[in-house]
């Protein structure tokens, strides 16, 4: 399997002018660019796949063909041995079984052999670090706010934490994004293209406003767009070059930890769970669909659990004896 395969190998399969249309319908329907590179992906390996084995054309695939693939993938190796992880295998099939619904509906063919194709369930796994307060504390003061990068980056850094945004939601906030009389933030076409209103935080609210007034007009460039965080090249940040700025302040405290920006999102969200709040606030604070996503952060929010257990498992180390009380 290759990862990128050769452009005149897909181009020259007749499958190719179907993906096309497919992943143009992809865009028309406003799916996001990540969901359309991550089915492009997917398809362009089936279709190497498929040339490799005399498959040209959309009724020639067929149920066991489908499965055959699915072996494939399943059986298949990596450069270093390592088999492909069943997220990966998710991500590689998912794209199939949406794509010959499409071919289905739009009558390319005239049954869709991926309708019973079962395939692995996409794993939730815990998240890998979950920073405590004292930790984000040390991080989120690292900037150098004598400086105008550092009041804005000061000003991200307590946005990403008080509100759990996205990286790309973060990077896609306007200056009317921000309502500083009611304390709320507006996320606009978050992930699947959905908008919701959050509140943020009193002190993520302070830097932001600090920003704004004594920093942001200093990195406007030509005309102002109205992007709230501005690079310094006066520009809305790419999502690369936020994860960098804020791996780096994530280093300079100390942790060499892998993440950067949704370290604050996973903290975020553990510590109002560890402080009582509910799981579905929670759930509206993340833009989740699935309140299943959100109930992960259960799992990692043990301070309590750990608190409870003490104070009520009978087997204690340690048991004051009914006379060291007289």
């Amino acid at each position: 399997m290759r990862s990128y395969p050769h452009k005149d190998v897909v181009e020259t399969s007749g499958l190719f002018p179907y993906m096309q249309a497919f992943l143009e319908w992809t865009e028309v329907k406003g799916f996001s660019r990540d969901t359309a590179r991550r089915r492009h992906a997917a398809l362009r390996r089936f279709i190497v796949w498929c040339n490799e084995r005399d498959i040209h054309a959309p009724h020639e695939v067929t149920k066991p063909i489908l499965e055959r693939y699915q072996r494939y993938l399943y059986y298949y190796r990596k450069s270093d041995g390592e088999p492909l992880t069943f997220g990966s295998q998710h991500v590689m099939l998912t794209p199939l079984k949406t794509f010959f619904k499409w071919l289905t509906r739009e009558n390319h063919i005239l049954y869709n052999p991926a309708s019973e194709l079962e395939i692995p369930p996409k794993p939730k796994h815990l998240p890998k670090t979950i920073l405590p307060v004292d930790d984000i504390e040390t991080i989120i003061n690292q900037p150098d706010i004598e400086t105008v990068a550092g009041i804005r980056d000061r000003a991200m850094l307590e946005m990403l934490y008080s509100s759990g945004v996205r990286r790309m939601e973060l990077v896609k906030l306007t200056l009317y994004d921000v309502d500083a009389r009611r304390g709320t933030l507006m996320i606009r076409e978050g992930k699947y293209k959905k908008d919701r209103l959050i509140p943020i935080g009193e002190r993520a609210l302070a830097w932001v406003e600090k920003y704004r007034r004594e920093a942001r007009p200093s990195l406007v460039i030509g005309k102002d767009d109205g992007i709230l965080f501005l690079s310094d090249q006066g520009r809305a940040f790419r999502r690369g070059a936020v994860g960098g700025r804020i791996k780096r302040y994530i280093r300079a405290a100390g942790f060499d930890i892998d993440g950067s920006c949704h370290l604050f999102r996973h903290a975020m969200a553990t510590h109002m769970l560890e402080n009582g709040a509910d799981i579905r606030f929670i759930q509206a604070m993340l833009g989740h669909s699935d309140l299943s996503t959100t109930e992960i952060y259960t799992q990692v929010s043990i301070q309590k659990l750990r608190e409870i257990h003490a104070a009520t498992h009978p087997a204690k180390l340690i048991r004051q004896s009914h006379t060291d009380t007289e």
